[in-house]
């Protein structure tokens, strides 16, 4: 589907799928985020998920989480870090309806992107979720090939991946952040 196609088929009957690190928040190069303190969200993210909430029926938070696998995250700071992420993003208008994570460090695990595992656990969670009427939001090929296998419409943000090529198979879309990204809508 072409960018163009994508934009006029979305409604608010539409399901929103966002990585977390490099789509949300600035992204540690080779670290995790794992503590609050570390968490920053990337300028307009604020303003971008209030607009997002006002044009998806569903706005998932799907990313992977190898730290706490590794033991570097401690699961109880990656819990506050989802809470305190959503709180401000309700504060300032925006809603996220659900956090998925994987802290699988096995790439086979069904759970983890680019396999459709978080996926299809949101669609358990909310069975109104219609996987054509998905987008997915991310900074990786993983996050894109996460919605290949979904059979979601794909968006790339190359906001830490520059090298990647725009020109993939598995991108539908480029935009430089997901303010622009919503906007666009």
């Amino acid at each position: 589907m072409n960018e163009k196609n994508l934009l006029l088929k979305t409604d608010s009957s539409w399901t929103l799928f966002l990585d977390r690190d490099g789509v949300i928040n600035y992204e540690k190069k080779n670290d995790y985020i794992n503590t609050w303190e570390e968490f920053r969200f990337y300028e307009g993210v604020l303003e971008a998920m209030k607009v997002l909430a006002g044009k998806f029926k569903r706005i998932i938070i799907v990313t992977n989480q190898r730290g706490v696998g590794k033991g570097v995250t401690k699961l109880e700071d990656l819990h506050t870090i989802h809470f305190n992420m959503e709180q401000e993003v309700m504060a300032a208008g925006g809603r996220i309806d659900a956090v998925y994570y994987c802290s699988e460090l096995d790439n086979d695990s069904i759970y983890r992107k680019p396999n459709p595992g978080m996926g299809h656990a949101a669609c358990k969670q909310f069975p109104e979720i219609d996987l054509s009427k998905s987008i997915i939001v991310g900074n990786t090929l993983s996050d894109m090939g996460f919605g290949r296998n979904l059979g979601c419409c794909t968006v790339f943000l190359p906001t830490t991946r520059p090298e990647v090529n725009l020109q993939d198979e598995k991108i539908d879309a480029v935009y430089p952040s997901l303010l622009a990204f919503a906007t666009a809508l």
